[in-house]
C-alpha cells in the first residue's frame, strides 16, 4: 500500500510532494529583526529535506509586534534583504518550498527572551507599549496594553500588508498568519482578551471582525496563485473562553473568504490554562474542524513518529501534519521517515549521495525537479 504522508497535494499553484511541515520555531536571534547566521543554518538544514514544506519562525509585522526584542520582523528593507538571503539560499540548495508566517504579538509583546529569563521588559530594558483588543494585561504582572483605536487598527493593518509585499519580494511561497497562542489576532477572537463595546468586541460574529479583515487585506495583498492560510487555536483551555465551536466557526469564515487551510493549534491566550498533553493531543481538534468545514487542515502537537503522522494522513484526521520539536532533533526527518515507511522523497542534489539506491556511486543522478 502506498503512503498517504508521502503523497502530493497542491495548495493553489504550489505543489508539494508530501504532506510534511516544518512547523515555524521562535528562535531569539535576531538583531532589529533582522536574519543571520542562526537564520541561515536553522532554515538551510531543514530546507534539505525535513519536509515538502519549510515554515519560518513567526516574522513580526511591526517593532511593537514582536514578542521580544530579538525575534524575526519583516517591517524594514534590512530585515526584507536578510531574509531574502536565507530563502534564496534555501531554494537554491533545498527541495523543500518555502512558507512565512506573519505575526503581531499583541498584549504578550516587549518581553525578554526565553534565555534572558522572560518575563517583561522595564524601561531601562528598552520596553515598548503593546497594544491588545483591550487594555488587558496577560497577567497580573505583565504591561497593560492599549486597546486599539480606528487609527491603531488601520495601522496594524497595513502593517500585515507591507510585511505580506516583502514576504513576496523575498521569495516566500505560501504565508500562515498567526492567529493563535495568545497573539494580537487571537486576542481578538476570545472573549478572555477583547472586552470591546464597539463592532470588534460583544458577539463572536464581531470577535471575529478584525482578523477576518485583516485575513481579506493580507489576500488582496498576495499574489493569487500564492497560497494563504491561517494557524487557529481550538480553544483557550480556561472556562468561559474560546472554544472549538467557534474554532469551526472562524474556520467557515475563512473559508469563505478563499482561505487556503488552517493549521490547529490551542492554548497560549491565558496563564490559567490547564492543558492535558500528550502524544497527538492536538490532532482531534484539527479532525473535528475539517469534518466540521471540508476546509484543508494540518495537525500538530507532539506528531513525532513516522507511522504516527501516516496513520492521522491515512484516518482522514488531517490533509498535513506539521512538526516543530521532531525536527529540531531530526532535521532529516521526511527522509527516515519515508525508509520506515517504504517511501520516497526528495533528496538535494548536494546530499544525493547518501539517497537510497545510490549509495557507493560516486556521481548519482540529478534529482528530480524541486517542488
Amino acid at each position: 500500500m502506498s503512503s498517504a504522508l508521502f503523497s502530493e497535494v497542491s495548495l493553489r499553484g504550489l505543489r508539494l510532494a508530501n504532506r510534511i511541515v516544518v512547523s515555524p520555531m521562535c528562535q531569539y536571534s535576531s538583531e532589529d529583526g533582522s536574519a543571520g547566521d542562526w537564520h541561515l543554518m536553522h532554515l538551510g538544514q531543514f530546507s534539505m529535506g525535513a519536509g515538502a514544506l519549510v515554515i519560518s519562525e513567526a516574522c513580526h509585522v511591526s517593532p511593537e509586534g514582536r514578542i521580544s526584542p530579538r525575534c524575526l520582523g519583516l517591517y524594514s528593507d534590512e530585515n526584507e534583504a536578510t531574509i531574502k538571503h536565507v530563502i534564496d539560499f534555501c531554494k537554491r540548495y533545498g527541495v523543500c518550498a518555502m512558507g512565512v508566517q506573519l505575526a503581531h504579538s499583541g498584549r504578550k509583546g516587549s518581553t525578554r527572551p526565553p534565555l534572558d529569563g522572560s518575563g517583561c521588559l522595564t524601561q531601562d530594558e528598552g520596553a515598548w507599549q503593546t497594544v491588545g483588543p483591550s487594555a488587558l494585561a496577560y497577567a497580573g504582572d505583565w504591561h497593560v496594553p492599549e486597546a486599539l483605536d480606528r487609527a491603531g487598527l488601520n495601522k496594524v493593518k497595513g502593517d500585515f500588508v507591507s510585511a505580506t509585499q516583502r514576504s513576496d519580494r523575498a521569495g516566500f511561497e505560501l504565508i500562515e498568519l498567526h492567529a493563535a497562542h495568545g497573539y494580537l489576532l487571537h486576542q481578538f477572537c476570545s472573549p478572555l482578551s477583547n472586552q470591546r463595546s464597539d463592532e470588534y468586541g460583544g458577539s463572536r460574529e464581531n470577535r471575529m471582525r478584525f482578523p477576518l479583515e485583516v485575513y481579506e487585506a493580507v489576500r488582496r495583498a498576495w499574489p493569487d496563485d500564492k497560497p494563504l492560510g491561517v494557524r487557529i487555536t481550538a480553544r483557550d483551555w480556561v472556562e468561559g473562553g474560546w472554544e472549538i465551536e467557534d474554532a469551526i466557526a472562524f474556520t467557515h469564515a475563512l473559508k469563505d473568504l478563499g482561505c487556503d487551510f488552517v493549521d490547529v493549534t490551542s492554548g497560549g491566550l491565558d496563564p490559567r490554562q490547564k492543558i492535558a498533553v500528550g502524544p497527538g493531543y492536538q490532532v482531534p481538534f484539527a479532525e473535528e474542524v475539517r469534518r466540521a468545514t471540508g476546509l484543508h487542515t494540518w495537525a500538530v502537537g507532539m506528531i513525532t513518529e513516522a507511522q504516527q503522522a501516516e496513520q492521522i494522513i491515512r484516518d482522514g484526521q488531517a490533509d498535513m501534519v506539521a512538526l516543530a520539536r521532531g525536527m529540531m532533533r531530526d532535521p532529516r526527518w521526511a527522509w527516515h521517515a519515508a525508509d520506515v515507511l517504504g517511501a520516497e522523497t526528495p533528496w538535494s542534489d548536494m546530499y544525493a549521495r547518501a539517497a537510497p539506491g545510490n549509495l557507493g556511486k560516486f556521481t548519482p543522478p540529478r534529482q528530480q525537479a524541486k517542488t
